[in-house]
C-alpha cells in the first residue's frame, strides 16, 4: 500500500512539473510559439502560445489512460504484474513529462529544437519498455498484440521474451545513431529501426505459433 501511495504521488508530482513550469514562464514565452519542426529541427508551423497548455496535458492523458487500461482489462491480466504495471506508467508519463518541458523551453529560448535529443529519449524509452516486456500477461491493450500472440498464450511469452532483448537493444541503437549522426541521418536511421523492429517481432510471432500448431499436429 505505501509503494502505491508514494508511486501515485511522484507520478503526480511528475504530471504537474509541465504545468508549473509553463506557468513560471507564461509572461516570458510569446504570443506565437514553434509548434512543429521538420526533420532538421527547424520550424515549420507557429501557433499560438495557448496551444502549449495542450502540452502540459499530455502526461495527465496518458496517465488517465494507463488507469482506464488497467480497469478496462477483462481477464485482469494486468493486475498480475504488480507493481510493474505501476513503474510501467511511471516511466511513459516520466517520458512525456520530458517531453512537455521541452517543448516549453523551446518556445522561450530557441527558433529550432534538436532533434537529437528526442532520439535519444525514445532510445531510452525502448530499453526501458524493453525489460518490462517479459512481465507482460497476455491482455488486449499492452504488449506485443499480433493475432499469433493473442490467440497462443506460449507464443506470447516468447514472443515478449525475444523482443524484450530486441527492443532493448533497438533501443541502444537508436541512442547510437542519436549521439553520432546529424538530425536528418539520425530520423531516418531511427525510423528504420523502429520499423524493422516491428516487421521482425511480427515475422516472429506468427513463425513460432507455427511452430506451436505444428507440434500440435
Amino acid at each position: 500500500m505505501k509503494t502505491k501511495q508514494t508511486t501515485k504521488w511522484g507520478l503526480i508530482s511528475i504530471i504537474l512539473l509541465p504545468i508549473l513550469y509553463l506557468i513560471y514562464l507564461w509572461n516570458k514565452i510569446p504570443s506565437q510559439v514553434p509548434m512543429h519542426f521538420d526533420i532538421n529541427g527547424t520550424v515549420d508551423r507557429y501557433g499560438s502560445k495557448s496551444e502549449l497548455i495542450l502540452v502540459t496535458m499530455l502526461p495527465l492523458f496518458i496517465y488517465g489512460l494507463m488507469l482506464l487500461i488497467y480497469k478496462l482489462d477483462p481477464k485482469k491480466q494486468i493486475e498480475n504484474m504488480g507493481n510493474k504495471y505501476n513503474s510501467l506508467t511511471f516511466i511513459i508519463v516520466l517520458f512525456m513529462s520530458i517531453v512537455a518541458i521541452y517543448m516549453i523551453y523551446t518556445s522561450v529560448h530557441t527558433t529550432s529544437v534538436n532533434s537529437n535529443f528526442i532520439f535519444l529519449l525514445v532510445g531510452g524509452l525502448f530499453m526501458l519498455l524493453g525489460n518490462f516486456f517479459k512481465t507482460i500477461k497476455p491482455n488486449y491493450f499492452i504488449g506485443i498484440r499480433t493475432p499469433w500472440t493473442l490467440e497462443n498464450e506460449e507464443v506470447w511469452i516468447k514472443t515478449h521474451k525475444f523482443s524484450g532483448y530486441l527492443w532493448i537493444a533497438g533501443g541502444f541503437l537508436i541512442m547510437i545513431c542519436a549521439l553520432l549522426f546529424s538530425a536528418e541521418i539520425a530520423f531516418y536511421s531511427v525510423m528504420s529501426i523502429i520499423l524493422t523492429l516491428v516487421a521482425v517481432v511480427v515475422i516472429f510471432s506468427y513463425l513460432k505459433y507455427k511452430e506451436i500448431e505444428k507440434r500440435r499436429v
